[in-house]
């Protein structure tokens, strides 16, 4: 069974002498940074100077400077730029200013993980990962409650690398919800197994997919925007309420019929071998590889393949009816 602390377990005294800079200004960086701020902990943020990041910093009451002199000002250091950028900033800005003691701190394993980033031994190296997205981790946090988080150390020079982890995520709030010991490689190749598989390649793939059946079979492509696309919300929060029982108790007899003896038939035996090579194409360091590849090219197959999408039918019957419904507050890109 997972190891999980509360409140009552973390000491915020592992903090509060440090100056704690946060790197980026984004989705993280921004709730992070203004959590810490509230927890009483002093905080630095870097960001680019005119970016939009950088404006809302200010906007929240920060005065941000360069990375470079966040990490000479600062004994922890969070870096919450991009994956792909993350490499080149540590290199560059923060690698050269690291001081015995220090402590380097991800919300993601990514770069640790496949040796993107390789961080001297003088140092402690820890993780704190928030399970949901930066607004959730802030609008959470001033209501007085937090969301789950992942903590794990890489490297524990200081022999209290685990005890800071912990302080720090107490500072954002996830001491309040509950926090997961974890390792590195677990929460980074379950992470982006996850993302594949399930939540982002699995999902769109299966959506697309069941959307062209029923156009190809004569179906009137908004009747079959809503079974495939739109509905899944539905199914999805009840899932995220009470987990399968729970979705299977709340839809209709029929609908759960359905479920129980025709799901094997889209998911198959075929299906999970296919989940298996995934599995291992991150275990190995080879989708790592790729991504980091692709973005040194300058992410030729990525923009290829996002622009395909935005056009595929799917997306363009969804623009049109989600102007039709005020209440989900539709973003298009």
């Amino acid at each position: 069974m997972a190891e999980i602390f509360y409140n009552k377990d973390a000491d915020m005294k592992f903090l509060k002498d440090k100056k704690i800079a946060i790197i980026g200004y984004g989705s993280q960086g921004h709730a992070q940074a203004q959590n810490l701020r509230d927890s009483g902990l002093n905080v630095i943020v870097a960001e680019i100077e005119g970016s939009n990041n950088y404006r809302l910093a200010e906007e929240h009451g920060f005065q941000p400077v360069s990375a470079k002199q966040a990490s000479i000002e600062a004994e922890v250091i969070q870096l919450l730029v991009p994956d792909e950028v993350q490499p080149d900033v540590y290199k560059k800005s923060i690698e050269p200013n690291l001081k015995e003691g220090d402590v380097l701190l991800f919300s993601h394993g990514f770069n640790i993980r496949f040796k993107q980033i390789a961080p001297p031994d003088y140092i402690d190296v820890i993780m704190v990962a928030p399970k949901g997205p930066g607004h959730l981790v802030r609008s959470e946090y001033v209501r007085g409650a937090g969301v789950p988080m992942l903590a794990a150390v890489w490297n524990d020079y200081s022999g209290k690398a685990f005890e800071i982890a912990i302080a720090y995520a107490k500072g954002i709030g996830g001491t309040r919800a509950g926090v997961i010991k974890t390792t590195f490689s677990e929460e980074t190749e379950t992470d982006l197994f996850g993302e594949q598989v399930v939540l982002c390649g699995g999902v769109t793939a299966l959506v697309k997919k069941a959307f062209e059946v029923l156009i190809e079979a004569d179906y009137q492509p908004e009747i079959a925007y809503f079974e495939c696309m739109h509905e899944l919300k539905l199914i999805v929060d009840l899932f995220y309420q009470g987990g399968i029982s729970y979705m299977r108790h709340s839809v209709s007899n029929t609908a759960e019929y359905g479920d129980l003896t025709k799901g094997d038939r889209i998911i198959t035996k075929q299906t999970k071998e296919e989940m298996m090579k995934i599995l291992s194409e991150v275990k190995n360091g080879s989708f790592a590889k790729e991504w980091m590849e692709e973005c040194k090219a300058g992410k030729p197959n990525f923009k290829r393949l996002e622009e395909e999408d935005k056009n595929h039918p799917i997306e363009m019957v969804g623009r049109k009816l989600r102007s039709m419904m005020n209440w989900i507050n539709a973003k298009e890109v």
